[in-house]
């Protein structure tokens, strides 16, 4: 027995495991008005019937006062032996007719009644689950390539209006980690095939029986090659890690004026270090505290400050500032620079007019500085300098709650003076 009762509750488990929300919120709906209804009509009929009663012995007792003939007193007969029904015995049988009609009725009623609320249920459910269908079929026909779109739920502030602006937002996430990934591939591959072209060339055209001269200038090329595809390769993780963004426990309090003077006092690249005409960096950091990742923070300044040395005329100059409302502003004197190329800038491995692609940068500085800047709820715009270079501000977002640093300021020369 308890074997069967076992399997009849494991059966119906499984079944409204298995149904419908609409079918549950249909039974559901119906069932509740059932049992309501269940006990609104007992009620009923319980007090229609006592009322009845009451008020037909009440009927009955003024009839046989007006009249005095008629028997009220008699003795009360049960129902199917012989004898003479009394006022009461009549008021009795009408109270019970009417009682029984009265359920009967009410019976057909609250089940004709089940009936429409089941169905009402079924079609509300079915209308307040139209967007969840609308979600559902879209979400099937989502995939890698078609990630552009959105659920845009409409109609009121409600749960499930919240729930598609929540997959809307999952969905912006995802497009844009898949991008990431797509760029991150392409950029590689690309890049990549330059670099290993030329070592393969090196090798075959260096090797085929080289002199001492030819070894040590294919050694050169190799070294060179490589370390450009070190920092190409560095560079495309770091694109790659700011562009996913940062979640909350990445996020911590940085000392921003304190990371910019440590970054323009480190040395920078070899081709900075051996310029023989090193610009001159001028460094003035106000106060400044921002909520981020200062690792990511410091490639970003590192950056700024390696394309304005390496972008520069010789004997030119490097202004950076920092003010205490989050604006980080990297001036340079280098050559004159169209505004129409700026935009190109900021994408990578795109390279300004008369830069060459062979050369130190991996044509990733700027674009590494934008994806770390929206990465921190920043901005990063750059505009030509008066008298050629160009001026780069970053805007951060600054971080109240802390306490500030004492203003510091530095004047210095450029790091790449530092030799190893």
């Amino acid at each position: 027995m308890s074997g069967l009762l076992g399997l009849m509750r494991t059966t119906g488990t499984a079944h409204v495991r298995h149904s419908t929300i609409r079918m549950r919120i249909a039974l559901v709906y119906g069932g509740v008005f059932l049992v309501l209804g269940t006990a609104l009509l007992t009620t009923v009929n319980l007090a229609s019937r006592a009322g009845t009663d009451s008020q037909a012995r009440a009927i009955a007792t003024s009839a046989a006062v007006a009249q005095p003939g008629f028997a009220v007193n008699g003795p009360l007969h049960a129902r199917g032996r012989l004898g003479p029904p009394t006022v009461y015995d009549v008021t009795d049988d009408v109270s019970d007719a009417a009682s029984r009609e009265l359920l009967y009725w009410s019976v057909a009623a609250l089940l004709v009644m089940t009936g429409c609320a089941v169905g009402v249920g079924w079609w509300t459910a079915g209308r307040v689950l139209r967007p969840v269908h609308a979600m559902t079929a879209k979400a099937r026909r989502l995939s890698e390539h078609t990630l552009h779109e959105r659920i845009a739920s409409s109609g009121p502030d409600d749960e499930l209006k919240e729930l598609g602006e929540t997959l809307d937002a999952l969905l912006a996430r995802l497009e844009k980690a898949f991008d990431s990934q797509r760029r991150f591939i392409a950029n590689a591959s690309h890049e990549l095939r330059t670099p290993l072209a030329t070592q393969r060339a090196a090798i075959q055209v260096g090797l085929d029986d080289p002199s001492p001269e030819d070894l040590v200038r294919t050694r050169q090329t190799l070294l060179d090659n490589n370390r450009r595809s070190e920092r190409l390769i560095e560079g495309l993780l770091v694109l790659a890690r700011s562009e996913r963004g940062l979640a909350h426990g990445e996020r911590a309090e940085v000392d921003l004026a304190q990371v910019v003077t440590e970054e323009a006092a480190r040395p920078l690249a070899a081709v900075e270090r051996a310029s023989a005409n090193r610009p001159e960096v001028t460094v003035e950091a106000e106060p400044c505290v921002v909520q981020g990742n200062r690792q990511l923070l410091a490639q970003l300044v590192a950056n700024l400050l390696s394309n304005a040395v390496r972008y520069n005329v010789p004997g030119g100059r490097v202004g950076v500032s920092l003010s205490a409302d989050g604006a980080l502003a990297v001036r340079n004197t280098g050559p004159v620079v169209a505004e129409g190329d700026i935009a190109g800038f900021f994408q990578p491995f795109r390279r300004g007019e008369g830069r060459d692609r062979m050369g130190q940068g991996s044509g990733l500085g700027l674009s590494i500085v934008r994806s770390i800047a929206l990465a921190h709820g920043g901005t990063v715009t750059a505009v030509p300098g008066p008298e050629g270079g160009l001026a780069v501000t970053v805007r951060l977002p600054v971080d109240q709650s802390s306490a500030t640093t004492p203003r510091a300021a530095a004047q210095a020369g450029s790091p790449a003076s530092t030799s190893r």
